[in-house]
């Protein structure tokens, strides 16, 4: 690996020199300090722990336990770490920016209300929301990468007589109901044991609901958490639901014949925009709300959601039915003001598409802060995501709203977001909500994400290099005439005052490159912010290649130098690729 020849023409190639990966100079400073004539023993080790990677209750025997499990790449010295032992150690799998150690760590009996929720939207697509199959594979992946709200529209069959999963009123494919009940009774509780939601968009005929329910019931058996027809008066927690099964839906209403629609392929709506066209996504939208935009579509089976009590949604229904449903949705009559209304005595979910909670905070960004620490909200996207796309998922959880509703199977910077705040809490699929959001502060205010706020911490982050392309990528992937010249992004996504990105230089023809740059990241609102981080490899007549990119909630990072490593578009861990970074808090 010294040198590597790139063809240039056929009769000229250019050699490149490979250098290997050496530890920055930061580091080697770093090892003289804890380190005596050339080794790091336990008791050094166990003092940069504690100092420098601020594990103040690490002990000699930790540090003994990290050397000996090291002590199979013969790069070690009998007494402990050389220079080029203690930079494998920490450029490795064990050094990590989030514990794995932790697990699940937040408190979890406190009400459903009170977390954020792994949630999906139309779970059961493998691709367009408009001709791509309907597969139970899609679900499964989901549930278990931690999902845990799974989305399914259901509709009669082409002979009424059984029941579909589809996206209706399109091209898609479906998918037998009884068939995506079973996938995921087999795979709910294999990433996670907390619980999974089912969320129906109904489209059926009262002899059809009762099917259902049969389904259902034959399906889950005892694990059904089913409290009967009458709305939960609080919600219980994910706690005392471990390993059960929960149905969420409208009340049933009486079905409403789909019609066809014939989709045109040169439909303009169907393409993604020239932003979109990156191979990465558009970059994160920001909290503007977009109330000049008068099109409607905000159309995702939902509009018509009626309230539970409405006589009219029950007098063709399944009472068998409506029993299964443990959490009742609906938007009830009137407008956004009688949607947000806080009953007393009873709890119920909420469904608003991402236009219509834009247009929301405007107005009543109080009090949808003030509904969501007793109720459910579920944000969904809008309706000309026929790319799968998303959206800002930071608008949503800084205003409360549990259920952020995803289109798992797309890739972009806005999943990454959400693959990025679900590695917290051990990535249980549920994250429990700041405190800011479950009560008023001391003088009786809600809390405000479009607010001035003072700055609680600054993270600092030192990006020192990266390794791991070589092995990962093809040689000729980023440039088919030299090495890669590689960048990285960094910055926060959070409330509008924190969301920043900063950029490195680019350095040229270069497959270990070691940037050595310190960025400083003021938060006013850390408990809501995420580490956004990309690689891209530069290309002066092109857009610039993906290389990698990872999410990470601050409020879980591991100070200290850790190994961070970088997954594909689609969130996929690379095999090799890992930057090397430190975090600290001044």
């Amino acid at each position: 690996m010294s040198k590597q020849t790139y063809r240039v023409c056929f009769c000229f190639r250019r050699r490149f020199r490979l250098t290997a990966s050496e530890a920055p100079a930061d580091i080697k400073e770093i090892f003289t300090r804890y380190s005596d004539n050339g080794v790091m023993t336990a008791d050094h080790l166990r003092q940069f722990l504690a100092e420098v990677q601020e594990q103040k209750s690490a002990t000699v025997e930790d540090a003994q336990a990290i050397i000996d499990s090291l002590r199979h790449l013969s790069l070690f010295h009998r007494r402990g770490f050389t220079l080029e032992g203690f930079f494998k150690y920490l450029f490795g799998d064990a050094n990590p920016p989030i514990s794995s150690q932790r697990g699940v760590h937040h408190d979890m009996n406190a009400p459903l209300s009170h977390y954020f929720i792994y949630t999906g939207h139309n779970s059961y697509l493998t691709g367009n929301q408009l001709s791509s199959d309907c597969s139970d594979v899609p679900i499964i992946n989901a549930l278990h990468r931690g999902v845990r709200v799974i989305e399914l529209d259901i509709w009669p069959n082409s002979a009424n007589d059984n029941v579909n999963v589809l996206h209706g009123r399109t091209l898609t494919t479906p998918v037998e109901l009884v068939k995506c009940l079973k996938s995921i009774k087999e795979n709910a509780f294999v990433a996670s044991e907390y619980p999974v939601v089912i969320t129906l968009e109904d489209h059926l005929t009262p002899d059809l609901q009762a099917k259902v329910a049969e389904m259902i019931t034959q399906t889950f058996g005892d694990i059904l958490f089913s409290p009967g027809s009458e709305c939960l008066k609080d919600f219980p927690s994910p706690e005392s639901l471990k390993k059960r099964i929960i149905i969420s839906t409208k009340p049933p209403k009486e079905y409403l014949q789909a019609k066809d629609v014939k989709v045109k392929e040169s439909d303009p709506k169907k393409g993604k925009n020239s932003t979109e066209e990156e191979a990465w996504g558009s970059e994160i939208g920001n909290f503007k709300s977009k109330i000049d935009d008068t099109k409607d579509d905000d159309s995702d089976g939902e509009d018509g959601e009626v309230d539970e009590e409405d006589p009219k949604a029950q007098q063709n229904e399944a009472p068998e039915y409506r029993r299964l449903i443990a959490i009742h949705a609906g938007k009830g009559k009137g407008g956004m003001q009688e949607w947000l209304r806080i009953e007393p005595n009873k709890v119920r979910r909420l469904s608003l598409s991402e236009q219509e909670l834009e247009k929301a905070i405007v107005d009543y960004g109080k009090d949808i802060v003030r509904f969501t620490r007793r109720n459910l909200l579920r944000v969904y996207p809008k309706g000309i995501r026929f790319d799968s796309s998303n959206y800002n998922p930071l608008i949503a959880w800084s205003h409360g709203a549990q259920m952020v509703a995803f289109n798992m199977q797309g890739y972009g910077r806005s999943l990454w977001l959400m693959h990025g705040m679900f590695r917290a809490n051990g990535g249980c699929g549920y994250v429990k909500k700041p405190d800011f959001l479950l009560r008023a502060d001391a003088y009786g205010d809600d809390f405000d994400p479009k607010a001035t706020l003072p700055v609680k911490t600054t993270l600092k982050v030192t990006v020192y290099m990266g390794e791991g392309w070589y092995y990962d990528f093809h040689h000729t992937h980023f440039d088919s005439y030299s090495p890669p010249d590689f960048y990285a992004r960094v910055g926060i996504a959070g409330v509008p005052g924190d969301s920043v990105m900063k950029k490195t230089k680019i350095l040229e023809d270069n497959w270990i490159p070691t940037w050595d740059e310190v960025f400083e990241f003021p938060l006013t609102v850390p408990e809501l912010a995420l580490l956004r981080i990309e690689v891209h490899e530069y290309d002066m007549s092109e857009k610039d290649d993906f290389a990698g990119q990872t999410c990470l909630p601050i409020a879980e990072l591991t100070k200290g130098i850790r190994a961070v490593p970088l997954h594909t578009r689609k969130g996929a861990k690379y095999n090799s690729v890992k930057l090397l970074m430190r975090f600290e808090f001044v």
